[in-house]
């Protein structure tokens, strides 16, 4: 039996999928270049079908299914990409799909999933609560089962990215890699390491989910306790068996990030590259814009999904923009008097700050009588402005405190 996959296999599953997936674009990144001293390419698996690389991996697992597996239909756990990848290629293919997806995924996933055909069940927080429904599921219905990462052909379908980025840019220095189960850097580094051994294939993690770092630093498979991430889609507490050996073999080394810095790289692709990318799709960069990449030269980051929720974009702009001291919001008092909150108001405008909304109390306990206390959030230019419309304000005679 067969326990590794080769670029035979990889080559076998390009063909397969040359009508069916887009080549993405392999786009050189000048802000991102200029911001690291590397000539950065993104590799935009964000706008693939599905809007992530997963179905790749689905469509040639079920592409090579026996007539009698199909007719039992599939089922499979999933963050949210990989069932849309299955449901997609699944409905495709005329086959009844299940897939379960943990209740915190997000809507829009849950959504996009039962859009493409499947029927959705919800179960535990995180993939391998999902996971262990989902075998459950499989043991009464019989269904055929499409792992999410540790699958010889899923990983092979994964790692037709590997041969696209070699064609695209033959001299390319390193290849970064999101990791969560490990399913797309196997593809990945056994398609790169066999064609091209020169080239450095780095792998990245969530700081809170950071299994496979683990390891891969102590040679065997190491699960961990929890994965809290607000990356969603690498949310693993258990790396594959499958996927492990290859990855030990050939990738040089795995880093993690933190999600802070993971989420100020979503929030500079919306803004410099005008690019939607969930959390598991930025780690690769934000670990490029971190240093945490010994290779100068061309340095491919692949940008592996972009279906996040909306709502949780508008949370990371939000905490970028305070982050970044592009909003900020200030305490202050005035007198109980008519005009006293305009004269405020004229010296900001002055100042050229945007007001957001203000909050004014003159009944608060602590303050004296006489006098009102102001709350104003105000939007600026950045740290710099902020710093200014502070000391605007105190030189006319406002006591401000930041809040």
């Amino acid at each position: 039996m067969k326990t590794t996959v080769t670029l035979a296999d990889v080559k076998d599953a390009r063909e397969a999928l040359s009508k069916i997936v887009h080549n993405t674009p392999l786009d050189r990144s000048h802000t991102f270049s200029a911001m690291t001293g590397k000539e950065v390419y993104l590799k935009l698996e964000n706008l693939q079908k599905t809007g992530s690389f997963k179905i790749r991996g689905a469509y040639n697992k079920i592409r090579l299914l026996t007539a009698e597996e199909k007719a039992k239909g599939v089922i499979a756990a999933s963050a949210g990409n990989h069932a849309q990848g299955v449901a997609y290629a699944a409905t495709a293919a005329g086959i009844k799909a299940t897939i379960v997806m943990p209740e915190a995924a997000p809507l829009a996933k849950i959504m996009a999933t039962r859009g493409y055909g499947a029927e959705v069940a919800l179960a535990g927080s995180i993939y391998d609560e999902a996971y262990q429904r989902a075998v459950q599921i499989q043991e009464d219905s019989g269904q055929t089962f499409i792992h999410a990462f540790n699958d010889l052909s899923v990983i092979a379908g994964q790692g037709t990215i590997g041969l696209e980025i070699l064609e695209a840019l033959p001299d390319v220095s390193a290849i970064v890699v999101p990791i969560g189960g490990g399913g797309l850097i196997a593809g990945v580094a056994a398609a790169v390491k066999e064609a091209a051994p020169h080239v450095k294939v780095y792998g990245v993690q969530a700081a809170g989910a950071p299994a496979m770092y683990i390891s891969k630093q102590a040679h065997t498979v190491k699960a961990t306790p929890d994965a809290v991430t607000m990356a969603d889609g690498i949310a693993v507490k258990v790396p594959g068996d499958l996927t492990f050996p290859v990855i030990d073999k050939y990738v040089d080394d795995i880093v993690v990030v933190d999600d802070e810095n993971t989420a100020s790289t979503i929030l500079m692709l919306l803004e410099r590259a005008k690019l939607m990318v969930e959390g598991a799709g930025a780690v690769s960069l934000a670990a490029v814009l971190q240093n945490l990449i010994p290779v100068t030269g061309k340095v491919v980051s692949v940008i592996s999904g972009g279906n996040i929720d909306v709502n949780f974009i508008s949370r990371i702009i939000e905490r970028g923009l305070v982050k970044a001291g592009r909003r900020i919001k200030i305490s202050t008092h005035v007198l109980d008097r008519p005009g006293s909150l305009q004269r405020l108001l004229a010296v900001i405008a002055k100042l050229n700050a945007n007001v957001i909304n203000i909050y004014h109390d003159r009944i608060e306990r602590n303050v004296p009588l006489g006098q009102s206390v102001v709350e104003i959030s105000l939007e600026t230019r950045d740290a710099l402005h902020s710093d200014e419309i502070i000391m605007g304000l105190r030189r006319e005679g406002y006591h401000v405190d930041m809040i």
